[in-house]
């Protein structure tokens, strides 16, 4: 079992940053791949990246490479998501989702866990 806390968004003017958090408790966090995932209102939840469990994979959506970043600190039990040069379309409720030992790290079914997710708004 493991419980995810997300943190750190929030309202930014297009082309800023931003660094999301997200805090893993439980078990064998380094098993875990981990991904962000987000939805917008009347969207579906969409990938965005993930990374594998000892990092050394990352994978991301095409509408965000180039510009964020996933990362993750096993002796934190925490996974990073910086976002730079930030557009208005990249608002969205962003969730963190843990998938043991997984390996598909774009598809939304494989993920286990799910936290409450963080908002993002980005202005124009």
């Amino acid at each position: 079992q493991v419980q995810l806390v997300e943190s750190g968004g929030g309202l930014v003017q297009a082309g800023g940053s931003l660094r999301l958090s997200c805090a893993a408790s439980g078990r064998s966090f380094s098993s875990y791949t981990m991904g962000w995932f987000r939805q917008s209102p009347g969207k579906e939840r969409e990938f965005v990246a993930a990374i594998s469990w000892s990092g050394g994979r990352t994978v991301y959506a095409d509408s965000v490479k180039g510009r964020f970043t996933i990362s993750r600190d096993n002796a934190k039990n925490t996974v990073y998501l910086q976002m730079n040069s930030l557009k208005p379309e990249d608002t969205a409720v962003y969730y963190c989702a843990a998938d043991y030992g997984g390996t598909s790290y774009t598809r939304r079914s494989a993920y286990d866990y799910w936290g409450q997710g963080t908002q993002v708004t980005v202005s124009s």
